[in-house]
């Protein structure tokens, strides 16, 4: 089976905790053990989040510039130097775990719309969280725009839908010769592409929907997205949700969730489905066995429930 399985932010670094390098070596451990039997079983794609680590750097990037008097490092250059780090550390831990195994981070630029109306409304959320104390202290550069996660502050960025995928021949080259492969990092590298000229931008692209195009373009048979909670909830602020198993692409339509969380997640499996992928799922991390067997989270597919 080919699989394309996005890792959460959770994986690398929960809330709350220090953006730290041996934090992630530490959370990426259990990650490993969770994915390991698919990578053994299966060929398998792996995508993950980058929205603190790329946040850190942006941060270090300007305090540079502003010291030095130069310019700020652009978001498409944070966001393959995050892309690389964080890969690095996913494929060691894993290698660790399965030295008879073959794994390549492949560094991923997708191509994005340049009239895209996300360019003028920046909403993706990256870097640590600031209280108002925080972020009224914070030097930052002045075209830079916050906006409240919970009762604290992120800064936002534009987030434009990705379109193409430039590595894909190289992608699928390497899964078909049996190598894991680590790509897509933080939703991959943003380009534009002007007079047949490719040129980096200053976005980032959400991390959900850069994978479920990669789904889409090397024909996976699933789309897994892996996260904190068992599956998706209609009414995911209950005391105890009510966690869908199996459901269709005209049911997720009708829930109203977070834009900002499960959002993008169930979005991107109704599009993966719709285009004629078998099967998405959405669940916790450490289920990502069960998920693949569909014993556990929520599974879509266009068939629906199954017979109880």
């Amino acid at each position: 089976m080919r699989i394309v399985a996005a890792l959460g932010g959770n994986a690398l670094i929960r809330r709350g905790q220090p953006l730290s390098v041996q934090t992630q070596r530490d959370n990426l451990a259990a990650a490993a053990q969770a994915l390991a039997p698919l990578a053994r079983a299966h060929e398998l794609l792996i995508t993950h989040g980058n929205g603190p680590q790329v946040g850190l750097l942006a941060l270090q990037a300007a305090a540079y510039a502003g010291q030095s008097g130069g310019e700020a490092t652009p978001l498409d250059v944070l966001g393959a130097e995050s892309e690389g780090m964080v890969g690095y550390l996913i494929e060691q831990a894993l290698a660790n775990l399965l030295p008879e195994r073959r794994f390549a981070t492949l560094l991923t630029q997708i191509e994005v719309d340049p009239a895209d109306p996300a360019f003028a409304h920046p909403s993706k959320p990256i870097g640590p969280l600031y209280s108002e104390a925080e972020l009224a202290a914070l030097v930052r550069p002045a075209h830079w725009q916050f906006g409240r996660d919970g009762e604290r502050w992120r800064r936002l960025v534009a987030s434009p839908r990705p379109l193409q995928v430039l590595e894909l021949p190289v992608i699928r080259l390497l899964l078909e010769q049996g190598v894991s492969v680590i790509c897509g990092g933080g939703g991959g590298i943003p380009v534009l592409r002007r007079d047949g000229v490719v040129h980096g931008v200053e976005a980032v692209i959400d991390k959900d929907h850069a994978s479920g195009l990669l789904a889409r373009q090397l024909g996976a048979d699933l789309l897994l997205l892996l996260t904190d909670v068992p599956g998706v909830a209609p009414d995911f602020r209950a005391a105890e949700p009510r966690w869908l198993h199996r459901t269709t692409p005209a049911a997720l339509r009708e829930l109203a969730l977070p834009a900002g969380s499960m959002g993008p997640k169930v979005q991107a499996c109704i599009e993966f489905v719709e285009a004629g992928g078998p099967r998405a799922a959405i669940g916790r991390l450490e289920d990502a066995t069960a998920l693949v067997s569909g014993s556990a989270g929520t599974q879509l597919s266009k068939l629906g429930p199954a017979p109880s």
